[in-house]
């Protein structure tokens, strides 16, 4: 059996990192930075856990692929994250100057779209995929930290 790399199964990747976040208490967002086939950076919302506001799935990849790299801006990558970026991590990643973002679940709310945010002229981005997957695990956290108050 062949496996094919495509958006789907490297945003199943990301889906990954999002289910280590679920399990660790942080809401379910994980991303994956990849760049000529190869995962060089995965991440997860840590935002409890480091008490960092800014510890979103993406800023972290970001940082990590940065380093991987050598260099501060991602040419020639992918970032897969499992929710729409917002608009702190779409301005990180419009100075990446990031060729390609994709995304799972939209974020009507908090967004970069609902926000007005813009990503880098040359960046193309795809929202969608494995939409239903990325959203049933966030709506999931969000019902049981309700149950929990």
């Amino acid at each position: 059996m062949e496996i094919v790399l495509d958006d789907a199964y490297f945003m199943k990747k990301a889906l990954q990192e999002a289910e280590t976040a679920f399990d660790n208490g942080e809401i379910p967002v994980g991303a994956v930075i990849v760049v000529q086939g190869r995962i060089i950076a995965r991440a997860h919302n840590q935002t409890e856990q480091l008490n960092d506001v800014t510890a979103h799935a993406e800023m972290l990849a970001i940082t990590s692929a940065a380093n991987f790299l050598g260099g501060k801006y991602l040419h020639d990558c992918t970032l897969y994250v499992t929710l729409e970026p917002c608009q702190m991590c779409a301005g990180a990643l419009y100075w990446s100057q990031i060729p390609r973002v994709v995304f799972g679940a939209y974020d009507p709310q908090r967004g970069y779209a609902a926000t007005g945010t813009q990503l880098h002229p040359k960046t193309k981005i795809e929202g969608g995929i494995l939409e239903k997957e990325a959203a049933a695990m966030l709506k999931k956290f969000f019902i049981q930290k309700r149950n929990l108050n």
